[in-house]
């Protein structure tokens, strides 16, 4: 198991790419805080890890607040013990044009997807550096952060402003951050997803047509599961890839590497 005797929160992780990155992070041996504030669906997705044999909490946490932020801390202590990985997939999305967008939607979306991840991200850091210090294995590994931005950090979107704003700065952050904590053997990395079945695709392709669109230009000719972004983020957790730091995977279906469009699909 690549992630046996880790300790990994994961925040979002109630449903969707979130969900499917807890449960892929129990079945690789790590032992899961689930942070959301769908309390219903955060309890199912500790229930499901569970039913799988496996350790899960869930804990309420609004991430962009400095409190709850210093809470999780506490509670991850109290539940296992340490933290080893960061997984910082929360995310809210913005579904108005850019001429309609208010100020205090974009607060909103930005609060979440970026101002909250670096408030975790930098108490995560704070406690695997302190955790590095007073460790007896000193071939133990330092800790892993993993970002979720998303392809629209590259691409924009003219009616999802403030959310194509927030997943280009979290591509700054996951940069500015690996050379920060490098020093300390913290490796901080990314994962961009291109178009992904869930509640996010259905806000952001609300149409046939949209949806049609999209994957006509994706070249390999569908949309992504939320267990294929998973394994990504897993392997970017682990000693597996222990070289990588300061990088983003494309987990796009090949857009990145398309400047046209693809021919019609008659199967689409």
């Amino acid at each position: 198991m690549l992630l046996s005797k880790r300790v990994a929160l994961v925040t979002g992780g109630a449903a969707g790419i979130g969900r499917a990155i807890v449960e892929r992070m129990a079945l690789e041996g790590a032992q899961v805080v689930v942070v959301d504030l769908n309390d219903e669906a955060g309890r199912e997705t500790v229930s499901a890890v569970e039913g799988l044999g496996r350790e899960a909490v869930y804990r309420s946490a609004n991430i962009s607040e400095r409190l709850d932020v210093h809470n999780l801390m506490a509670a991850c202590a109290d539940a296992f013990g340490r933290l080893d990985i960061l997984v910082n997939n929360a995310g809210v999305v913005d579904t108005v044009d850019f001429l309609e967008l208010d100020e205090a939607e974009f607060d909103r979306v930005m609060a979440t997807n970026v101002k909250g991840a670096f408030l975790l991200s930098q108490a995560v850091a704070r406690r695997l550096i302190k955790q590095a210090e007073t460790s007896t294995d000193i071939n133990a590994p330092a800790g892993a952060i993993v970002n979720v931005s998303s392809i629209t950090a590259h691409f924009g979107a003219p009616d999802h402003v403030a959310y194509s704003a927030s997943k280009g700065a979290m591509m700054q952050l996951t940069k500015s951050m690996a050379l920060a904590l490098a020093p300390h053997g913290i490796r901080v990395n990314a994962v961009a997803p291109g178009s992904i079945e869930g509640d996010v695709l259905d806000a952001l392709l609300d149409s046939k047509a949209q949806r049609q669109a999209a994957q006509i230009r994706t070249p390999l000719g569908r949309f992504g599961s939320p267990e294929e972004i998973a394994a990504v983020v897993a392997w970017l957790a682990s000693e597996q890839a222990s070289y990588l730091t300061g990088t983003t995977i494309w987990a796009d279906g090949g857009r990145m590497a398309l400047n046209t469009v693809m021919p019609e699909r008659k199967d689409v």
